[in-house]
């Protein structure tokens, strides 16, 4: 594969005229005036949000159920910790807010050495105990080479899967109600449904390593339809997106972080990782021809937080150093354990659909009636008292 620097889209891709999001999502449409459908929907979106007041309201009870929840535990909380802005900024509140967390980095092998001093300091600085949930390396290496032989666009779904999965058994084991979550609207509300896949399908993640994988996953902290349902209607087990529920600038929080926490910025949306980074700055926009930083900027556009001038200054930059993906591609196959030509037979194999692999719709459909006739039966019985 020849060496690129995402440049801005050829003038035969139509590039909406708000934001920069243009054709290279098969997805996208555009009106009279060249303005795309994110722009609008982002627009009945905004309308539809509750007001700073409401907002201030729903956190105050949520860091008092918090607080009661936790009320003779050593935590009252637990929080995932990858080193990067939106949950170090997470773990900053939580100390304003004057909570107990149980602070938990999930370590797949492919850490950035920037993101452990960034959540060491944090830790220090804070006062917070760090908690490493780490992964066994062999099999979690397995399933992330099978997902590269299956050819699907989402590579990182073994991380984001088994994240929530290990942060969900902890909060269970520890008793804990509440995951407070990176995860917001600012930053992340928009993401075109073909450059990414459901994170939490099982049965899609097993049978892709059922037929690339070469040792079983006896570890795998699994968190499919029926988990998730055990983990949340049983256990009471929910994850709390926070930064939904503050003014959230993420400019604004770097600056803090590194004034307060000595916060070093690390380059790109979730380039904490080393993996994450050499996918999404290389393997993506060679392979699949994706470029999420159009989706990333754009998210900021939309929210107000730059402007579309400079987004386009930053589309002009390559994803990252060209020298440094070089690097990245050499260490990255090797870690995975594919020679030269086998990496280089795997990132150009014929992109797939990962629904070819099977889905768990049936078992969500499933979930879905047993919820709803749960829930007639409990209102029949209810009307009749």
């Amino acid at each position: 594969m020849t060496q690129a620097s995402s440049p801005l889209p050829s003038p035969s891709v139509q590039m909406c005229t708000r934001t920069v999001m243009d054709g290279s999502d098969p997805d996208i449409s555009f009106d009279a005036d060249g303005i795309c459908n994110y722009w609008h929907e982002y627009r009945d979106f905004a309308a539809s949000l509750p007001s700073a007041e409401d907002r201030k309201a729903r956190l105050d009870r949520l860091i008092a159920d918090v607080r009661a929840d936790g009320r003779g535990k050593p935590y009252d909380c637990v929080i995932g910790l990858s080193g990067g802005v939106d949950s170090s900024y997470v773990t900053w509140l939580a100390r304003e807010w004057d909570l107990r967390p149980l602070i938990v980095h999930f370590d797949n092998g492919w850490n950035n050495e920037l993101a452990v001093r960034n959540i060491e300091n944090i830790c220090k600085k804070l006062g917070f105990e760090l908690n490493t949930f780490v992964m066994d390396w062999e099999e979690f290496r397995d399933l992330q080479r099978a997902y590269f032989k299956a050819s699907v666009v989402d590579l990182e779904v073994p991380t984001d899967h088994m994240i929530m999965g290990a942060l969900y058994r902890l909060a269970a084991k520890h008793k804990l109600k509440y995951i407070l979550s990176g995860v917001n609207q600012a930053t992340e509300w928009l993401m075109p449904p073909t450059w990414i896949y459901a994170k939490y399908d099982l049965v899609n993640l097993k049978n892709i390593h059922k037929k690339f994988g070469e040792r079983p996953l006896k570890k795998l902290p699994a968190l499919g339809v029926w988990q998730r349902a055990w983990y949340q209607l049983v256990r009471g087990v929910h994850s709390e997106p926070v930064l939904d529920l503050v003014d959230y600038d993420k400019a604004a929080a770097k600056e803090l972080l590194i004034r307060e926490l000595d916060w070093v910025d690390y380059g790109g949306k979730h380039y904490e990782s080393l993996f994450t980074r050499f996918y999404q700055g290389y393997i993506l926009p060679h392979k699949f021809g994706v470029d999420k930083r159009k989706a990333h900027l754009s998210n900021l556009i939309l929210s107000g937080q730059m402007t579309r001038e400079e987004a386009l200054r930053e589309l002009q930059q390559p994803t990252y150093d060209e020298v440094l993906q070089e690097r990245d591609k050499a260490y990255v196959r090797k870690k995975l354990g594919f020679t030269e030509s086998e990496f280089e037979a795997v990132l150009t194999l014929p992109n797939q659909r990962h629904e070819i692999y099977g889905t768990d719709r049936g078992q969500r459909d499933l979930y879905f009636r047993i919820v709803g006739t749960l829930g007639r039966a409990l209102r029949a019985v209810g009307l009749k008292r």
